[in-house]
């Protein structure tokens, strides 16, 4: 039977229409949720700051009012719900935007201040939800960052740093789970390492920005989404599996641009055959990537060899349009001094080394790592006599 024209697109013009209404519908339903939750966090607020209001529950407010919404609305009214949609007006402001109401008899104000409310819901999701990425900032209210999303926002202290989460949430268009995954791995601060006072303005202004090798490598590396256990038995080769078979998590904690080229490429020289564990192009930076996994401690001779790589990649595989290859060290552990000293400074701005955890350490075992990153940053910019004496022995 022959096929009527424009027939075979119809189902697909269909579908679209109906994907389309869909996502539409979820996001009035997200956003929906979002707003009445800020104004009940609003109303607890004003009600707790009104004494002579306050004196008929007493202390015992969210209490109460737990009982009688979950009574009559069903879950999600619990004591800790509210508090967060408490929290929530008090971290976000200037979420949402007040409709004013107008001054009426005292009698009447109860009916209008409800009227207003319901009005409030509707304005701010037929009307702010349609913002610009251009027209948003950071603290107002977007279609695409869900209550659940916000929840996790609400545990970043740091203003600077939830503002950043808020940003890369909507970038990447991060699950609840990925934020969460991201906040308790402390990207924003593992990320402020390589940056002075202007770079982390840019940061919780923009989120992150590549503009060359030091926006992109960060460290350490949180690999927990491997689920392997951090032993003695543990081998290069098991690593690489792994990584690759959490491909797409491992790009994710990678940072943007990574695409994924090959695994155990084999490079041969006058007869010798090396082998570069993978090799990524990076389509911001426009560049080959070769990354390097040690299951043990850095020493010397990992980074002489993997400079051969990168010279070897530079030779032979650059294009005219491809930038200077980078290279990435992944170890268990290094000393940074070591690789100062072994790479020298041109070098280290092309190689570049990254502890990874098998396991998401706690809140205080990745600052101190951090506290540790910065005292070896700062490191070298002090004057240093006595090294400078012994080496011209």
């Amino acid at each position: 039977m022959k096929q009527k024209p424009g027939e075979g697109s119809l189902y697909q013009r269909i579908r679209d229409i109906l994907e389309s209404a869909r996502t539409g519908v979820v996001r009035t339903v997200n956003t929906t949720q979002v707003v009445a939750n800020w104004l009940i966090g609003r109303e607890i607020v004003e009600e707790e700051q009104h004494g002579a209001r306050r004196a008929r529950y007493g202390g015992h407010l969210l209490e109460e009012l737990s009982r009688k919404l979950t009574r009559d609305f069903g879950a999600g009214f619990s004591v800790q719900g509210l508090r967060y949609m408490r929290q929530f007006y008090r971290e976000y402001p200037a979420l949402v935007r007040p409709l004013p109401i107008r001054h009426t008899l005292r009698g009447e104000l109860p009916r209008l201040a409800t009227a207003a409310t319901v009005n409030e819901i509707r304005h701010t999701v037929c009307g702010e939800s349609s913002l610009s990425v251009d027209d948003w900032k950071t603290g107002q209210l977007h279609p695409n960052l869900a209550w659940s999303l916000y929840r996790h926002l609400l545990r970043v202290d740091r203003p600077e740093a939830r503002a950043f989460y808020e940003i890369e949430a909507l970038q990447n268009n991060w699950s609840a789970r990925e934020l969460e995954r991201q906040i308790n791995s402390l990207l924003y601060e593992r990320l402020a390492l390589s940056r002075d006072k202007k770079g982390l303005l840019r940061l919780a202004k923009k989120g992150q920005e590549i503009e060359g090798p030091l926006d992109v490598f960060k460290d350490p590396l949180v690999l927990e989404f491997l689920k392997i256990p951090a032993t003695a038995k543990l081998v290069e080769s098991d690593l690489e599996a792994a990584l690759l078979n959490e491909l797409q998590a491992f790009l994710l904690e990678l940072g943007k641009g990574f695409a994924f080229l090959a695994r155990q490429e084999r490079i041969t020289l006058d007869g010798d055959h090396f082998y570069i564990d993978l090799v990524f192009y990076h389509t911001v930076l426009k560049c080959y990537v070769l990354v390097d996994l040690k299951v043990r401690k850095l020493n010397h001779e990992d980074l002489g060899q993997f400079q051969l790589y990168l010279n070897y990649y530079d030779r032979e595989r650059r294009t005219p349009g491809d930038n200077p290859t980078l290279g990435l060290i992944l170890c268990t552990d290094k000393n940074d001094a070591m690789v100062r000293y072994t790479l020298g400074e041109e070098q280290q701005k092309k190689i570049f080394t990254s502890r990874y955890k098998l396991h998401l350490p706690s809140e205080a075992e990745l600052k101190a790592e951090l506290l540790r990153e910065l005292k070896t940053i700062e490191a070298p910019s002090t004057p240093q006599p006595t090294v400078a004496k012994k080496r011209t022995k």
